[in-house]
Order: structure tokens, then sequence, then C-alpha cells
């Protein structure tokens, strides 16, 4: 894991101190973020129109995880089609297919809410979107579970998929998290 976090940031390198230079929003917006190169990296084209309203920034978080999170799952789905994994893990591949579906159902939820923020319901709207996501996060958790103890080419690679959309899912929650407090 250290190999892929360091890589992504090598690659990401020349592309932050772009970003550091001519928009701060973005930065600022994620710092609150545990991954804060990615958040960087895959929220930049959000920063002239999110600029500084945490509503904007966790929409855009949340909608960039949908899209991470819908590629997992097809990648999920073309595994189970191919009978790739035998016995244990075969049985942890349908259920990471299966958490990963109530994971885009609880992300596209949060979303719906997010688009339709209120002064008067602000509270609840937010207890509901924090429980959404986070129950979004322990569901790629979960997947992992499966494959706990497990080797091979094939399932780390399997495990780096789920682990990335971890990443995003918890930037997601952070940017989630920095709106409830802040208000609408």
């Amino acid at each position: 894991m250290a190999i892929l976090v360091t890589s992504m940031l090598l690659l990401l390198a020349p592309w932050y101190s772009w970003a550091s230079g001519d928009s701060g929003y973005v930065v600022d917006a994620c710092s609150v973020t545990t991954y804060q190169d990615l958040c960087i990296h895959s929220l930049a084209s959000y920063s002239n129109i999110a600029k500084r309203d945490p509503s904007k920034w966790a929409r855009a978080g949340v909608s960039v995880t949908i899209g991470e999170t819908k590629n997992a799952t097809r990648y999920l789905l073309g595994l189970k089609k191919k009978n790739r994994f035998k016995g244990r893990n075969r049985v942890a591949v349908y259920d990471c297919v299966d958490v990963f579906q109530d994971t885009l159902d609880n992300l596209h939820k949060s979303l719906g809410v997010l688009r339709q923020i209120s002064a008067v319901t602000f509270e609840t709207q937010m207890e509901d979107v924090t429980t959404w996501v986070s129950s979004a996060l322990t569901d790629e958790e979960t997947c992992l579970d499966g494959f706990e103890g497990q080797k091979g080419k094939q399932i780390k690679l399997l495990e780096s998929r789920v682990k990335r959309v971890s990443y995003f899912t918890s930037n997601a929650l952070a940017l989630v998290a920095k709106l409830a407090s802040t208000g609408p």
C-alpha cells in the first residue's frame, strides 16, 4: 500500500504545484481530507464553481466518489462473471459486488440530499448524509475483509481497486463533515 500511495504522490507532484499556484480553493477545501493529494487531483476541475462553498465541495466529493465506485463495481462484476476465483475468494467477490451495490445506493442518496440542502432541515439532512457516506466506507472495508490473509496477483489488484475507492469515500466523508460543521 505504501508503494501505491508513494507512486500516486510522485505522479501528482507536478500537478499539485500547478494547483496550489493557480487555485487555492481546491487546496483549501481538501485540507480537511486524509488523502489530500488525491482530493486535489480529483476535484481541481470544481475550483471555479465551488470556490469556498462547503456545500459544493461536499457534492463534488460525493459525485467523484460515485464515479470511482461505478468503475470498481464494473471491475468486480467482471470478476464475478469470469469466475476467476474459487472457493472462499469466489464467495468474497460475490459479497463485494453486493456491498458495492449498497455503496452506490448510499452515495446516490447522499448526493440527492446534498443537492437539496435546506436551512430548516439541515441537521437532519447532514445526519443522514454522514450516515450514508460512513456506511459506504464500511461496506468497502467489509469487501476487503473477505480477502483477509489471501495472496496472489488478482487479490492484490482487487484490494488496490477497493482501497482506492475507500480513499475517495474517506475524502468525501471529510468534505461532508466540513459542511456539517460550517452550516448551510
